[in-house]
């Protein structure tokens, strides 16, 4: 099967219903999404397919054949030069210390990518909203709502 992660083609030969997380992890080497629940309950596996963020543990890699798929790892922008410039979410999460274990932290930024998009003057309230299914163990819900506030800002800024 033919995908394009990330701006580059690839292919892969797996059973159309292998989970596009495993795909992504054990068959491209793309370990930024991370497995949590397996469920597509707790957010930690959000990529992008076609600018929509979806759980990559309940979706089959036959769902994204042909579509445009981002990970944690395609949100970066390399420049002219082969620097690696990181988007605003990536950089604000750094810059607000936001990580504990970091398990949650790529579902976390891609939920929030997306939800950015969609609205890029957030109230504290509707980022909580937005990102109330991306699950943290360690309970770093009121960094990421900083971070969240902050890359908005960024993006308002470099627009």
């Amino acid at each position: 099967m033919e995908l394009r992660v990330n701006g580059k083609p690839y292919s892969v030969n797996c059973d159309p219903s292998e989970m596009l997380v495993w795909v992504l992890r054990d068959d491209l080497g793309l370990t930024g999404t991370k497995m949590g629940c397996g469920a597509g309950i707790c957010g930690a596996c959000t990529i992008h397919i076609s600018g929509v963020p979806v759980r990559s543990c309940v979706t089959p890699i036959s769902a994204a054949v042909g579509l445009e798929i981002t990970t944690i790892e395609g949100l970066a922008t390399i420049l002219p030069d082969g620097s690696e410039k990181l988007h605003p979410l990536q950089q604000a999460f750094i810059d607000e210390q936001v990580p504990q274990c970091a398990w949650c932290i790529s579902g976390q930024i891609m939920t929030a990518a997306a939800f950015l998009k969609e609205n890029p003057h957030p109230k504290p309230h509707e980022i909580d909203t937005a990102l109330e299914n991306n699950y943290c163990r360690c309970g770093c819900y009121v960094r990421i709502r900083a971070a969240v506030e902050v890359a908005a800002k960024e993006l308002e800024a470099s627009a």
